[in-house]
């Protein structure tokens, strides 16, 4: 959902600047992060203590209570991917806990315990896929280190030798026939000196890491209903409001009349912010009625007032225009397409995306009586949010606590560097003097029309064969809008690429001798942010269904024709074979099922899906089966990799067949899911999910089922219908 690796930044109080000499220092950093973090936990002594749950913290991340319970503090932002989960197994596994006693809790408010190293260290965020990746070692050895205080303060305790004395799941004992639980040391063995290093368990010891039939320790509240979001909380005397956000994109308030909502009961009053206009309710009916009653004129001089149909043509003038910037050139791509014996070319369209996720917006902001403001939610980027929250409420960023909330999805949503309706609330909160805790609830409709989007796009690709079927010269022109431009991430452009319109296609694995990728970057008005899978949502749709194209004209195989670009050991190569061999690519099909093959990595993960598709006589397709092999380094949790990229591919299979925003003078026509549709549940296909064993590191697993799932189903309804899916989402090309 954000980037593998962003910059290191200094944090001015909005704006990132990132220059090149900052980006090597991020990485730097990076690379030391994890020893940060253990710097972190060898002084946890000086401040453990015991907290007002009566827990006992063992560092940053690890508290353990007197009953034995273990509370893990994730840096990581849980919207439903399973980062809880994961690094749960990691301080499991090395504190050898009993599973059932263990929680998770969302941690804020240390950067230099809960930095993301992936981008830099220097702010707390979630995205990328890069949970797993960063915890890998910073999670196993805190739960390692709480081990050995809790054997230390156990070996004091019994006066025995503590290399005597075994650990297995929550509970400690000596030869002699001594034990107690966790929570009998737990309070002196807080206040044990960390040790200054640990071993880390191998392989053939682990009992959690791996295991396939450990299951997920939140499932039981998310199925029966009780796990708590943003949208439960519910404090003594807490207001609620609703936004009225600009019908156009960039227009501003000119004035509004708010006396016939004032009027209705409940409307407990409508204020003007910066980001709109809240009307503020003893409930949230009452906020909605009251903003029915709002009239408000709007100056829309500085506003976005074209349609899609118009900035669609401007995308397809521009692709057919060299590029502004270059993403990558190798060889000679022009000698190649004159010397080329056969030259292909395809353009495609793609439309905006919304991230609709169940849970819509919200925050909750509450000024205390000590001067400090809390802020319930699902926080992203919370270091951000809290520096942004400060500085409208007029307090230092330390007197801003976050609740960091569990999230009903995400998909990129809420990672947004200006705090959207984080900041939402603290302005209404302020607006009525902080009298009263306010939550800011927005709509579907409020986040489906005055949202932010997966931006729209024009691909423009050209391939040359030579003589033999090679090839030998391939051309992609990308058309868009960027999504870190004029934010606070915008230091992430160089050299006029901004790395997340490009990612996917800059670095197709292909071994093609003569290829350039160019970006020409657009100024459209509709606002936009990374959405599950960011670039590679469209480069490989674009490259893997051109790609087939391409190998229709070499009279090649699919499978072959990606195959012989491919090292043959490499691990696109071994996905890529072992997705054939389980989708039996080989044998035929029932009558009347066809095929499509797609390869794509991302986030550091490399998957390959294998759709069948079938005819549903009305022109379009059903399809019917999904096979993917996915090589994501380590599986952690096995079956919650299966259910990532299973989901992954539901997620993906919504976007290509049905989704669009679209806009008529400016305005969104869609506002929720009778027009905007996400993949129904009788439209999931049966999804078969490899897994590559590996002893890498873990990579990313969180989005990388999403990209390949488009253009391999494009390529099986080629096979059906005879058509080229080259405008998405498909309902668009296929009722053309």
């Amino acid at each position: 959902m954000i980037p593998k690796l962003m910059q290191s930044v200094s944090l001015p109080p909005v704006r990132i600047e990132a220059s090149r000499r900052q980006f090597l220092i991020g990485a730097l950093a990076a690379g030391t992060g994890i020893a940060v973090g253990f710097r972190l936990l060898a002084a946890a002594p000086a401040a453990a203590s015991e907290n007002a749950t009566g827990s006992h913290a063992f560092s940053p991340y690890v508290t353990i209570d007197g009953d034995g319970r273990v509370t893990v503090l994730s840096s990581q932002f849980e919207m439903g991917q399973g980062s809880y989960n994961g690094i749960a197994t990691l301080v499991a596994e090395e504190l050898d806990a009993d599973w059932s006693t263990i929680e998770v809790k969302g941690a804020a408010g240390n950067v230099q315990a809960y930095g993301n190293i992936a981008f830099g260290g220097a702010i707390q965020g979630t995205g990328g896929s890069t949970s797993m990746s960063t915890s890998w070692e910073r999670y196993r050895k805190a739960g390692a280190a709480a081990r050995a205080m809790l054997v230390a303060a156990a070996a004091e305790e019994w006066g025995v030798d503590a290399a005597e004395i075994t650990v297995e799941n929550g509970s400690l004992a000596h030869p002699s026939g001594k034990s107690g639980g966790f929570g009998d040391f737990a309070a002196k063995a807080a206040t044990m000196p960390a040790p200054a290093d640990v071993t880390l368990k191998q392989p053939g010891e682990w009992k959690l890491i791996g295991n396939d039939k450990l299951k997920r320790f939140d499932s039981a509240r998310k199925t029966n209903g009780t796990e708590q979001y943003t949208i439960d909380v519910n404090l003594p005397g807490m207001l609620t409001a609703v936004m009225i956000h600009p019908p156009l994109f960039g227009a501003k308030v000119k004035s509004f009349d708010a006396s016939a909502a004032k009027a209705l009961k409940g409307v407990v009053d409508v204020v003007e912010t910066p980001r709109g206009i809240a009307v503020i309710g003893e409930h949230m009916w009452a906020a909605i009625k009251g903003r029915d009653a709002v009239t408000v004129q709007w100056d829309e001089t500085a506003a976005e007032s074209r349609g899609t149909d118009e900035q669609m043509a401007m995308y397809r003038d521009l692709a057919k225009k060299p590029p502004v910037a270059m993403a990558r050139k190798d060889g000679d791509a022009e000698a190649g397409f004159a010397g080329a014996a056969k030259v292909i070319e395809a353009s495609f369209d793609f439309p905006y995306l919304a991230h609709a996720a169940m849970e819509p917006l919200n925050a909750v902001a509450r000024m205390n009586e000590d001067g400090t403001l809390e802020i319930w939610g699902g926080h992203q980027f919370p270091d951000i949010y809290q520096r942004l929250a400060g500085e409208i409420a007029g307090i230092t960023p330390d007197k801003v606590r976050l609740h960091v909330m569990k999230s009903g999805g995400s998909f990129g949503r809420r990672a947004v560097s200006d705090g959207d309706v984080v900041v939402e609330s603290v302005y209404a909160a302020k607006a009525i003097g902080f009298r009263s805790p306010v939550k800011v609830q927005w709509t579907r409709e409020d986040d489906m029309r005055a949202g932010r989007y997966r931006p729209a796009y024009v691909h423009s690709l050209k391939a040359g064969l030579d003589e033999s079927g090679k090839l030998i010269a391939w051309h992609d022109h990308i058309v868009g809008q960027s999504i870190v431009a004029r934010t606070a991430l915008e230091g992430m452009i160089q050299n006029g690429v901004d790395p997340t319109s490009v990612e996917g296609a800059s670095n197709l694995p292909y071994a093609i001798p003569n290829q350039t990728v160019g970006l020409t970057t657009t100024d459209f008005g509709v606002p936009v942010l990374w959405w599950r899978s960011v670039g590679s949502t469209h480069t490989a749709f674009a490259a893997e269904t051109f790609l087939d194209e391409v190998a229709e004209a070499a009279g090649r195989d699919p499978v072959e024709f990606r195959l012989s670009m491919l090292e043959p050991d490499s691990r696109h190569a071994t996905v890529l074979k072992l997705a054939a061999e389980k989708a039996g690519w080989d044998k035929p099909l029932p009558e009347g099922r066809f095929r499509g093959v797609a390869l794509a990595e991302s986030f550091g993960s490399v998957v390959a899906e294998i759709a069948e598709v079938s005819a549903d006589g009305n022109g379009g397709i059903k399809v019917e089966r999904v096979v993917a092999a996915v090589d994501c380094g380590l599986a952690i949790n096995p079956d919650q990799v299966r259910a990532q990229v299973e989901g992954g591919i539901g997620f993906g299979l919504g976007a290509i067949l049905g989704e669009e925003i679209t806009l008529t003078d400016g305005q969104v026509d869609q506002g929720n899911f009778d027009l905007y549709t996400p993949l129904r549940i009788d439209a999931m296909p049966r999804v078969e999910v490899h897994i590559v064993p590996s002893a890498n590191p873990p990579s990313g697993i969180g989005e990388p089922g999403v990209p390949p799932i488009g253009p391999a189903v494009a390529n099986a309804a080629y096979k059906a219908l005879g058509k080229r899916i080259r405008v998405l989402p498909f309902a668009r090309s296929l009722n053309a």
